[in-house]
Parts: structure tokens; sequence; C-alpha cells
């Protein structure tokens, strides 16, 4: 009894090891919460830059709500005045996903047209949030 419980022991360390090493392996996975508006939205700008330039395999998602939505409207600049156009879609052709919160366009109506091309729109940000957490197994930042 005791070898087989040894065996069974040693099977599931080896187990647990093969599991941990894949894991390792996989991209990490971060959503970027944004929704205090066009500062916050300058800072994760930067931010993602540089994480994609520190590891190009993670996959981001932006999920935005409240104030946060105002950088993915259709001609919107940073506090400089720049357009945040191009990042938006440097970063998206990088892999970046850009999700909207549905409830804050209609709460502040606004028409969806006016998004950018890149953004998505999600019933809920915040839901939308905690559901990438606890089910797809996301890391959360907010910048």
């Amino acid at each position: 009894m005791n070898r087989l419980f040894r065996f069974f022991l040693a099977l599931f360390g080896a187990a647990l090891i093969a599991q941990g090493a894949q894991a390792a392996d996989a991209p990490i996975k971060v959503v970027y919460h944004l929704s205090e508006g066009i500062p916050q939205a300058s800072r994760a700008i930067g931010n993602i830059r540089n994480h994609l330039a520190a590891d190009p395999t993670v996959q981001i998602v932006v999920v935005t709500h409240g104030l946060g939505i105002d950088f993915l409207l259709d001609g919107a600049t940073n506090q400089q005045d720049q357009p945040f156009a191009g990042s938006i879609s440097d970063l998206a052709n990088k892999g970046v996903e850009f999700r909207v919160c549905n409830n804050t366009l209609v709460a502040r109506k606004i028409d969806p047209k006016r998004l950018v091309m890149e953004a998505k729109i999600v019933p809920s940000g915040v839901a939308e949030v905690a559901k990438l957490q606890a089910r797809e197994g996301y890391v959360y930042l907010k910048p």
C-alpha cells in the first residue's frame, strides 16, 4: 500500500510540475481598467507601450467606462492636443483590444458611431473586468 501511495504521489507531483511548466510558457493576460478620463488614458497608452516592449507576447485588453471612454471617441486628443487615434490603431495592430461600456454610452447619451473603429462595445465595463479576472485569468492593472 505504501508503494502504491508513493507512486500516485509521484505521478501527481509530475502532473503538477508539467502543468506549471505549461503555465509558465503561456502568455500573460492583462486587463487595463480605465474610468478616469484623458490623463489616465495618456498614462495607460505609455504603460501599454512599455509593457509590450518588455513582453511582446502579453495579451492586453483595455476596458473602459465612465470618463474612461473619452479617449476612444472619434477626434479625441490628449492634454497636448495630440490625437489618440494613431496610438490606438498602433496598439490594436499589436493585438491590444479596446472595450467600451454600453451602460456608459447610454447614460451619457453617446452615439456608438462616435467610437473609433477599434473599440468594441460590451454590456458593462465593470462586469467585463470581473469576467476577465475571474473566468479568463487576466491580471488587473489600473494606471
